[in-house]
C-alpha cells in the first residue's frame, strides 16, 4: 500500500516532477551565473539622488551623511531639512539600511519650511527653559512677513531686554549643536508628561488620540510633542529673531521664497484686530484649541458652537455693510444738486472690491454682503472682471509660455476704468462679454446704475490699486476675505490657514467640479504661486478684513475629505501630501453637517448652499 506513495500519475517521483519547471527554464538559470549568493549582510548601502548621482556608504548610516556629501559636490540654494526616501518624506536621521532613491527637501520646499518653523519653536522653548523655566507661551497666529505671533500666559509680556536675552540663548543652543531626539512613548506616558508640565492643551488633544503611542521630541532636556518631522540638531536653526509686537512678541523666520533671510517687520494693520476678535470669539464659546472643540462635540455642544459661530460671521458682515450704508447716509445732503456725479465726488462708497486667495469663501461672503445691503435699501450690482479679459492673442504668458490669466495685464484696465467712471457718473454703458471658447471679447448688455445701486467687484486683483485707478479711494471699499486665524492643535502646534483652505478646495473641487483629490493637490502649488504674486503683496491695501474661518469647520470637512485623500495612489507626489493631511485630520473629531445653516460659508465647499444659485435680477 505504501509502495506507490510519492509517485506521480506517470510513475515519476513527486520531487522530480516538481523540478520539471527548472529543467525547462535551464537557459534562464545559466544566464544568472553572474549573481552570487552571500551568507552575510552587505556592509554598505547605495543612495541614488533624483539627479542620477549615486553614493555608497556604510549600512545604517543616517541619510543626513549622504545628503551632506552630495551637497559638497553640488551645493543647493537652501539648507536641507528632510528627504524623500523611496518617495516617502523622512527625517535626516533615518538610517540607510538598504539601497534607496533620495530627493533632498530643503527650506524652499513647503515641507522643508514647515520642518524648520516647527523645529524653531522647540528651540525657543529650550531657550525659555534655560532663562525663564516657569513661563508658558502660546504660538497664536502666523504673520505674512514670516513670523509667529506669540503670547505669554502666566506673567506680564516680555520686555525688549528679556527677548534679547532669550534670543541670545537660542543662538548659544544653535552653536552647541545639540541633538533633537525623537522617541515613541506609550500614550499613557505622554499624558503623564503633559499633565506634570501643566500643558492642558495637549492633555485635551491626546484624549482623542487614535493610536496608542506618540512621538516626543527632546532638545536640551525639553520634551514636547510636535505634529510633524524635525531637523536633526540645533545647528540647522540659524535664521531667526525675536521682537516685541503688540501685547506679545514675534518669533521671526525666513519665508520659503527667500529661505535664509528674515523679512522686515510690517505693521499688522487690520490683522491685529482680526486676531483679537477671533480670540474673543473663542473665549465666548469656551474654546482654546482643537482639543477643546473635540471635547465640546463629545459633550453635545456642537449645535450651540455652530449657531454662535454663524451669528458672529453674520454680525461681522452686517458691520461691513454698515460702513457702506453709513457713507451714503452721512453724505446724503452733500451732493451737488442731488446728482449722481455729485454724490460720486462726495465720498459715497460706490465700488466694493472683494479679494482673497483660493477657497477663502469670497463668493458666499459677497452674496451675504449683497443681502445685507438690500436690507438697508442699497441695491448691489455685480460686475464680472472675467468679461474684461483682453483677446486671447493679447493675453500675457508666464515663464513656461502658457497664458497667464491671473496676471492683471490679462485685463483691459483702460476699458474697465472708463466703464467704472461712466457708470458712477450715471451714464449708460455697454458692458463687454468674454467668450471663453473663442477667446474674443463680444458686446454684452447695456446698463445704467440706478440712484441706489453700488458696484460689487469680486476678483484676485481687488486690492491692486491699478485695477480702479480712475476711481477716488474715498468712493471704494476694499475687503480682504480669507482664513486669517484658526483654532490650533494646542498651544505650540499651529493649524496652517493655507491647509484649511486646501481642505476646503479638495471638498469643493470634488463636489462641484468633478476633480479628484490628486488633481487638486497637484494644482495647489500653482495656485499658491499665483497668490504669492498677485494677492498677498497687496493685502495691506485692504480697508476691511474678514476672517472667513469657522471655529467648527474642520469637524465638518474631515469626514468629507478623508475618504478622498485615502483614494490617492501610493508613490505619487500627491500621496505624500495626502499622508500629511490625513495625519493632521486624525486629531479632528467629526460632526454631522446637518446642523450647518444653508447660507454658511462652509456650505460653499461641502454643498447644500442656498446661495449657490442666488443672483439679483435687475
Amino acid at each position: 500500500m505504501g509502495g506507490n506513495s510519492g509517485q506521480g500519475a506517470d510513475g515519476a517521483s513527486a520531487d522530480s516532477a516538481g523540478l520539471l519547471w527548472l529543467t525547462n527554464g535551464w537557459e534562464r538559470a545559466r544566464s544568472s551565473a553572474s549573481i552570487r549568493r552571500v551568507d552575510v549582510k552587505r556592509p554598505d548601502a547605495q543612495v541614488e539622488l533624483d539627479d542620477g548621482r549615486i553614493y555608497l556608504g556604510p549600512a545604517g548610516a543616517p541619510v543626513e551623511r549622504f545628503v551632506w556629501r552630495a551637497i559638497q559636490d553640488r551645493p543647493i540654494p537652501a539648507p536641507p531639512m528632510a528627504v524623500l526616501f523611496n518617495h516617502r518624506l523622512r527625517e535626516l536621521t533615518l538610517p540607510v539600511n538598504r539601497d534607496a532613491s533620495v530627493a533632498i527637501i530643503d527650506m524652499s520646499h513647503p515641507d522643508g519650511i514647515r520642518i524648520y518653523r516647527r523645529s524653531l519653536t522647540l528651540l525657543l522653548l529650550a531657550a525659555l527653559h534655560r532663562r525663564f523655566p516657569s513661563v508658558d507661551i502660546v504660538v497664536e497666529q502666523s504673520l505674512p512677513f514670516g513670523a509667529y505671533y506669540c503670547t505669554v500666559q502666566n506673567r506680564p509680556a516680555f520686555t525688549s531686554q528679556e527677548l534679547a536675552e532669550i534670543e541670545a540663548e537660542m543662538h548659544r543652543i544653535v552653536e552647541e549643536d545639540l541633538p533633537i531626539v525623537a522617541s515613541r512613548v506609550p500614550l499613557e506616558k505622554a499624558l503623564a508628561l503633559f499633565q506634570q508640565s501643566g500643558d492642558e492643551s495637549k492633555v485635551k488633544l491626546l484624549a482623542y488620540r487614535r493610536k496608542d503611542d506618540l512621538a516626543i521630541y527632546s532638545l536640551d532636556g525639553v520634551q514636547n510633542y510636535f505634529h510633524g518631522y524635525m531637523v536633526p540638531s540645533s545647528s540647522y536653526l540659524r535664521w531667526f529673531a525675536l521682537a516685541k509686537y503688540g501685547r506679545g512678541f514675534l518669533l521671526r523666520f525666513p519665508r520659503r521664497s527667500d529661505p535664509v533671510k528674515l523679512q522686515p517687520i510690517r505693521p499688522s494693520g487690520g490683522l491685529s484686530e482680526v486676531f483679537r476678535e477671533y480670540r474673543e470669539w473663542m473665549r465666548k464659546m469656551g474654546l482654546r484649541n482643537l482639543g477643546s472643540l473635540n471635547n465640546a462635540i463629545t459633550k453635545g455642544r456642537i449645535a450651540e458652537i455652530v449657531l454662535i459661530s454663524e451669528a458672529l460671521h453674520e454680525r461681522r458682515i452686517a458691520e461691513i455693510a454698515g460702513k457702506i450704508v453709513d457713507s451714503w447716509h452721512d453724505r446724503q445732503g452733500e451732493a451737488e444738486g442731488g446728482s449722481e456725479a455729485g454724490q460720486f465726488r462726495n465720498h459715497r462708497i460706490r465700488v466694493v472690491l472683494i479679494a482673497g486667495p483660493s477657497s477663502s469663501g469670497k463668493t458666499t461672503f459677497a452674496k451675504r454682503l449683497e443681502i445685507q445691503l438690500l436690507s438697508n435699501g442699497i441695491r448691489p450690482f455685480a460686475l464680472s472682471l472675467d468679461n474684461y479679459f483682453v483677446n486671447r492673442d493679447e493675453t500675457p504668458r508666464d515663464e513656461n509660455g502658457n497664458y497667464d490669466f491671473e496676471s492683471i495685464d490679462a485685463l483691459d484696465l483702460d476699458l474697465l476704468n472708463q466703464h467704472l467712471a461712466d457708470l458712477l457718473a450715471g451714464k449708460e454703458v455697454t458692458l463687454p462679454y468674454y467668450n471663453f471658447k473663442t477667446g474674443q471679447r463680444e458686446m454684452g448688455e447695456t446698463v445704467r446704475l440706478g440712484p441706489n445701486e453700488v458696484l460689487i467687484i469680486e476678483g484676485i486683483h481687488g486690492l491692486n490699486p491699478a485695477l480702479t485707478q480712475s476711481i477716488p479711494a474715498e468712493n471704494t471699499l476694499r475687503i480682504y476675505v480669507s482664513v486669517l486665524a484658526h483654532l490650533n492643535l494646542d498651544r505650540h502646534n499651529r493649524v496652517s490657514t493655507s491647509d484649511v483652505r486646501l481642505l476646503r478646495r479638495i471638498a469643493r473641487d470634488h463636489r462641484h467640479r468633478g476633480y479628484t483629490a490628486t488633481e487638486t493637490i497637484n494644482n495647489w502649488a500653482s495656485v499658491r504661486r499665483g497668490e504669492e504674486k498677485y494677492i498677498f503683496p497687496y493685502q495691506e491695501n485692504a480697508d476691511v478684513f474678514f476672517n472667513s474661518a469657522l471655529l467648527y469647520e474642520l469637524s465638518v470637512l474631515a469626514p468629507v475629505v478623508e475618504p478622498l485623500l485615502l483614494q490617492i495612489e501610493r508613490d505619487t507626489s500627491a500621496y505624500i501630501e495626502a499622508r500629511r493631511l490625513l495625519a493632521f485630520l486624525q486629531w479632528v473629531r467629526s460632526m454631522d453637517a446637518d446642523v450647518v445653516p444653508d447660507n454658511s460659508i462652509i456650505r460653499e465647499f461641502i454643498g447644500g448652499s442656498i446661495l449657490r444659485r442666488f443672483t439679483l435680477q435687475r
